[in-house]
């Protein structure tokens, strides 16, 4: 017999890591499988912003990630204007800059701790579905192709997927951008905070990464090669010159490689038992270091949809919702993305001049620079809401402060480490949900709502201005599924039972 489990998850990537320590929080078997068979200390993604670094603080790891990387606490806009996040609405107001693997790390870390099986050396060469699961055929290093089985997948396995290949997914788009140029280099003269610019020969950006490297990101207007093409330190060495005026004193490069961006985005995210998430799913620009920070939104955005499907309390059209909620986010930030890198690649100098003051007028604008902050840190993301619904219906939730005598939490972000649905009540507690939501109150002064019913993933499920006991009830039977007692809370209920949940 093949070897089982509930979730298979393809790439332990952020992505992947997130969903999977997600999953085994929730009870759901789950194992990963790595291609690698050991963790790389090379990376693209360094950029960590407020949105992800709460979503970090609600499985109880952000601090962690904090304490090693730089926080940049302004954010450069086209030309020299720039974004204050300190006025950020969170408790993380800056963009924390850190390697990729260090993110891996910690989440590698939390999700083998609540007992995710993470193999490494297993490359995946095939997958089928059927009605009652997927077959996934592995190879590990230097042993012969093996049969796993699962009762669903996710390819978080990157750009080159090889999920979305067996199964057919088209994947449309353009190449954006040949031959970028990466380095990790070390600097004679280090930077503490990321400098950018662009000239008609090309672009260049550098950053410190936290660990004592610096990422060096090069394009050559007039020096097109292909991604294959040898690739040296001069190179990277001239074009900086020419952008930044200087190279910083750049040697000793731990890691140099050309690369190409494409806009591209899976039209559907699920297909049957098959799901996709992070660049298996859309890739775009690294203009404003969106990618690891999308993907982790996919990860929280369908860990909660996938073990309430695996165990049983809720129908699979609860998945359904994940690509409702997050191919939309995609598409904006694929566009957002390569709009940005578009207007920093125009080398008019007229025209450049003239999106240098319309950026120095927004910034100078506090309403207008603290929503475009928002935007560029994932704060500002939200979802559909059903008409008539609460304001706040599909709004991120804010990190509440909790009545003392609640529990061991202070916070609503301290409350959904739990990985459970969290109801913010002024009133006495409702049972009956115990397994799968837990109860606070907020604290005195609060300007929460009357009622707050916020899902695992830090948005706001439902929300009520006064008491109305009839309508709570039917929004936690349709969020949360039918009520359970006490001593059944360990049983899964039936598909059918939960037919009522909220797509």
């Amino acid at each position: 017999m093949p070897e089982a489990t509930e979730v298979l998850i393809v790439g332990a990537g952020p992505t992947g890591l997130m969903l999977a320590g997600d999953l085994a929080a929730a009870g759901v078997s789950v194992t990963v499988l790595e291609r690698r068979t050991e963790r790389s200390q090379l990376t693209r993604a360094f950029a960590v912003h407020a949105r992800t670094l709460e979503l970090l603080d609600a499985r109880g790891i952000a601090d962690e990630l904090v304490a090693g990387g730089v926080r940049i606490g302004k954010l450069q806009m086209i030309g020299d204007a720039q974004l204050d996040l300190k006025r950020l609405p969170s408790r993380f107001p800056y963009m924390l800059l850190t390697p990729q693997y260090a993110t891996e790390a910690v989440l590698a870390k939390r999700a083998e701790a609540l007992g995710a099986d993470v193999v490494a050396g297993a490359d995946v060469t095939g997958v089928e579905q059927d009605a009652d699961g997927v077959s996934v055929t592995v190879r590990q290093a230097g042993g012969t192709p093996r049969t796993r089985r699962a009762g669903y997948v996710v390819g978080a396995d990157g750009m080159n997927s090889v999920v979305r290949r067996a199964l057919g997914f088209p994947f449309p788009g353009r190449a954006a951008l040949r031959s970028v140029m990466l380095a990790d280099v070390q600097l004679a003269v280090p930077q503490a905070m990321p400098v950018a610019n662009a000239v008609r020969e090309g672009i260049a950006f550098v950053s410190p990464l936290g660990d004592g490297w610096h990422r060096v990101v090069a394009w050559d207007r007039d020096r097109q090669l292909p991604v294959e093409a040898p690739l040296d330190l001069e190179d990277v060495r001239t074009i900086t010159r020419k952008a930044l005026g200087t190279d910083f004193g750049m040697h000793d490069p731990r890691w140099l490689s050309r690369f190409q961006t494409d806009e591209r985005q899976v039209p559907r995210y699920r297909l049957g038992r098959v799901l996709l998430a992070g660049d298996a799913a859309h890739v775009h620009s690294p203009a404003g270091g969106q990618g690891m920070n999308t993907g982790l939104q996919d990860a929280a955005n369908l860990a909660w949809r996938l073990a309430a499907v695996a165990r049983g309390w809720a129908p699979e059209g609860l998945l359904d919702g994940y690509q409702a909620e997050r191919h939309p986010i995609g598409r904006e930030v694929i566009r957002d993305s390569g709009r940005m890198m578009r207007l920093a690649l125009i080398h008019s100098p007229v025209l450049s001049t003239v999106m240098n003051l319309l950026s120095r007028a927004a910034a100078a604008i506090p309403p207008v620079a603290d929503r475009l902050a928002a935007k560029a840190t994932g704060l500002a993301i939200s979802y559909p809401a059903p008409t008539g619904t609460h304001p706040r219906t599909g709004r991120r939730a804010p990190d509440l402060e909790l009545a003392q005598g609640t529990g061991t939490a202070t916070r609503l972000y301290e409350a959904l480490r739990a990985c459970r649905f969290v109801l913010v009540s002024r009133f006495p507690e409702v049972t009956g949900w115990e397994g799968r939501a837990i109860t606070v109150a907020p604290a005195a002064g609060s300007k929460a709502p009357a009622l707050l019913l916020v899902r695992p993933d830090g948005y706001i499920a439902w929300a009520a201005d006064d008491h109305d006991h009839d309508a709570l009830l039917t929004a936690l039977t349709t969020w949360v599924g039918p009520r359970q007692d006490v001593d059944d809370m360990t049983e899964p209920l039936s598909t059918d039972a939960g037919e009522g949940l909220m797509p």
